[in-house]
């Protein structure tokens, strides 16, 4: 079915000049509303003004413009029936065989600081998805493009189908139209209902990004959605798996914690081991020193541009994924030479998600992410002895590894560096003797180290068996019906032991 009538109303006007111009190349009759039609009169094309197609003006602001039975009618009623078709006739409705519509920015508008309610309110499109909705329901006869991208294939299928298009596009395009409208409705019930307590549902609708070769298993099928791509830019490699994609997470996750050049090594989104130095490459030798097995196949990120040296010295060990902020001319040069190796460019550390999305059986369960911080020199002193200046850089730098580590998690740590880490143990005692055996494994000394829980010490066994191992300082939560016992148990070795207050399992 040939394209006779085409109606434009954009707020995003890029590529509307040339697709217009394609249109109007097929003799197709062009309406249009305000701005759009401005634009499209600008590009040297004649366009009839809604208007003036319906008889009717435009009003109360142009809240109303395109509400009217014209225009609906035109996009609603079914060609193959005769009942529509002369009822049609009857009205003077004149079919309308394709819309372009692309809504009022509200996401975009709530998004800035300072927006007044005002403001979103004008921003909620009504006419635009009303449009899209009638044309995308009766897509049978009617091609509904929300979205520029897909400018060039309308007008590729109206070359090769004599000015028409194929219901295989047609279905699909209704398909994005009504994705696109349920997330833009939802935007708008989020906004007005930003206070917990009138929240009475919840919905995530992101765009498709990639289809994975499979899940966390081969077995398993899955997908990506959202806007992951425009935070970590893909350089190089094999194509990520979904596994990949949730040790990124966690790595990005996890350096953002630290301001100064730092190095992480994570698996299984568990850290191996972090160091921080002024030189990246000392860096880099403290973070592997932690654990020199683990890593193999792991996940390493930076937090400054990685240099020539440190490549190389990466590239002896076989690595998944590399992040950094930036890869210098002479690292790309060395890190091309591993093929299957996937350097991911960081763009900055994006803000996380401000939401946690769990599936659970007959549902999802909905927290806030954790992005809560704790400084050890602000937190509560239990013990008889403070903690000196070197323990406390030691107790904030294991406090800031341990939030990312599976519960139960334990870190041994020093001012700049992990010693000893004990991840998703069913106990924590035996979370302390697994970090203290990797410690000895690595033939590192925990000495004068600071040991974190992501959890209270239920019982003085795991504090008593770090301060075996040689650490002199604890951070924790406390809590515990036994925290009196446990700060006896430190005060009775000299340790000194700030509670933080907050806890951050990480199940």
């Amino acid at each position: 079915m040939r394209i006779q009538r085409a109606l434009l109303s954009v707020s995003d006007k890029a590529g509307l000049a040339d697709f217009a111009k394609g249109l109007a190349g097929f003799g197709v009759e062009l309406l249009s509303t305000g701005g759009t039609a401005k634009a499209i009169r600008e590009a040297g094309l004649e366009v009839k003004d809604v208007a003036e197609h319906t008889g009717f003006p435009e009003m109360l602001d142009g809240r109303v413009k395109t509400l009217h039975p014209t225009v609906h009618g035109g996009l609603l009623f079914r060609r193959d029936n005769p009942d529509h078709v002369k009822q049609a006739a009857e009205h003077g409705i004149t079919p309308i065989d394709l819309v372009v519509v692309n809504l009022y920015p509200f996401a975009q508008t709530v998004a800035r600081e300072g927006v007044t309610l005002e403001e979103a309110i004008e921003n909620i499109d009504i006419g635009g998805p009303s449009m899209l909705r009638s044309a995308a329901k009766n897509h049978a006869s009617v091609t509904v493009v929300c979205d520029p991208e897909d400018y060039a294939e309308v007008l590729r299928e109206m070359e090769e189908n004599a000015g028409g298009t194929t219901l295989g596009l047609r279905e699909r395009l209704a398909g994005k139209v009504f994705d696109l409208t349920a997330r833009y409705d939802r935007a708008i019930a989020q906004y007005l209902e930003a206070p917990q307590a009138t929240r009475v549902s919840f919905t995530c609708s992101q765009p498709l990004v990639a289809r994975l070769r499979y899940g966390e298993n081969p077995h398993q099928e899955a997908e990506l959605y959202g806007s992951f791509s425009e935070h970590c830019e893909q350089l190089q490699g094999k194509e990520l798996s979904f596994n990949n994609i949730l040790d990124i997470t966690a790595a990005v996750d996890l350096i953002g914690e630290f301001s100064e050049p730092t190095v992480a090594i994570l698996k299984h989104t568990n850290p191996c081991g972090v160091g921080t130095d002024g030189d990246l490459c000392a860096a880099w030798d403290k973070a592997f020193a932690t654990d020199r097995q683990a890593p193999f196949g792991g996940i390493i990120i930076c937090n400054r541009p990685l240099g020539g040296v440190l490549a190389r010295a990466i590239a002896e060990i076989f690595s998944e994924v590399i992040i950094a902020p930036e890869f210098e001319t002479e690292a790309r040069a060395v890190l091309q030479k591993k093929k299957n190796l996937r350097l991911m460019r960081l763009r900055g550390v994006p803000p996380s998600a401000p939401r946690d999305i769990r599936s659970v059986i007959g549902g999802v369960l909905v927290q806030d992410h954790d992005a809560a911080t704790e400084e050890p020199a602000a937190g509560r002193m239990v013990t008889a002895r403070p903690p000196t200046r070197a323990e406390l850089r030691a107790m904030t730098f294991g406090w800031k590894v341990v939030k990312h580590v599976k519960s139960n998690a334990i870190v041994f740590a020093g001012e700049d560096r992990t010693l000893g880490i004990g991840a998703g143990q069913m106990s924590r005692i035996d979370a302390v003797r697994i970090a203290v055996w990797k410690a000895g494994e690595a033939g590192l000394s925990l000495t004068g180290s600071a040991v974190a829980s992501d959890a209270f010490f239920p019982f003085p066994d795991g504090l008593v068996s770090a301060a075996q191992a040689g650490a002199t300082a604890a951070i924790q939560p406390g809590g515990s019906v036994r925290d009196a016992e446990v700060i006896a148990a430190a005060d009775e070795r000299k340790m000194a032991m700030v509670f933080t207050g907050n806890r951050h399992f990480r199940h």
